[in-house]
């Protein structure tokens, strides 16, 4: 086993809205987590609630953390978020920066969702078909909490689609400002309160539709539907919206999905989605990291 990726701290990797660790041995971050392993780092896969705000997941993030840390011995850990992930890394990273070495943002939407602003602007709050919406993707939350072995994680789809709008975001950004951007499409600061801050993403506009991947085309409609960030963005998150702190990447020619190697590693492209996060343990190794 090689040692290239043998950062000081464990990484642990944190699942976006609808998300989980593994379902019946199926992985969300698929064939990530060994290939870091196979270079050398110590990783963690977590799960946390499939559906609920950022804060109530930053919360059962940082158990887990507390968990981690206890079971290793190590003094902190290296948050990598995909999606929402980042969201609930980040909120840990604030309250308690002495435990937190990193956080990494993958294709989040730090200042917001568009398509989130969308379903926001459809589904209004108190009316029957909102109700019954958010009763729907509850109940797909609790499901995916039961097959994948948490049953008890809350779930909260109303939360979670107010903290992932524009609005929301920007009220987070003022209560956990750290690595967010002074100026729209710029950077943040690379180190607050001794965490770093790192993010990259993708964009799907002028790529070819990948027959074989439904979550592909998926995107592409779904990148149709921005108004803001109309011609750069990955079907779900907008480019200028997923900068954090040190910006590695925005525009990497990959989908939403193809950040964490979904659907099982077909991604078509001329990157490979697991060889940036091999990539990134190099980097945060050389940061002593």
């Amino acid at each position: 086993m090689s040692k290239e990726a043998s950062t000081q701290y464990p990484m642990v990797l944190v699942h976006g809205l609808f998300g989980f660790d593994s379902i019946a041995g199926y992985p969300y971050f698929f064939n990530i987590q060994p290939a870091l392993e196979r270079a050398g780092a110590k990783v963690f896969t977590v799960n946390i609630p499939a559906v609920n705000g950022n804060e109530e997941r930053g919360e059962k993030l940082l158990e887990q953390v507390n968990l981690i840390l206890q079971q290793t011995g190590a003094a902190k850990v290296n948050l990598i978020g995909h999606s929402q992930g980042p969201l609930a890394a980040r909120y840990v990273a604030a309250i308690h920066p002495e435990k937190v070495a990193s956080v990494t943002s993958v294709s989040c939407p730090n200042f917001g969702s568009e398509i989130a602003d969308q379903l926001r602007k459809a589904l209004i709050p108190g009316t029957l078909p909102t109700a019954v919406a958010e009763a729907i993707l509850n109940a797909v939350g609790i499901f995916i909490s039961l097959i994948s072995g948490h049953p008890t994680n809350p779930q909260d789809a109303a939360a979670a689609f107010e903290s992932l709008t524009t609005e929301g975001l920007a009220a987070f950004n003022l209560k956990y400002p750290q690595g967010v951007p002074a100026v729209w499409g710029g950077e943040g600061n690379e180190v607050e309160n001794g965490v770093y801050y790192y993010s990259w993403s993708g964009i799907v506009q002028g790529s070819k539709p990948q027959l074989l991947d439904l979550s592909h085309l998926n995107c592409i409609a779904l990148s149709l539907l921005f108004y803001n960030e109309k011609n750069a963005n990955d079907g779900l998150v907008g480019q200028n919206s997923s900068h954090l702190g040190k910006v590695i990447k925005s525009d990497y020619p990959m989908d939403h999905f193809d950040a964490v190697n979904q659907l099982a590693g077909i991604t078509g492209w001329n990157v490979n989605p697991v060889q940036l996060y091999l990539d990134h343990a190099v980097l945060l190794k050389s940061k002593g990291l």
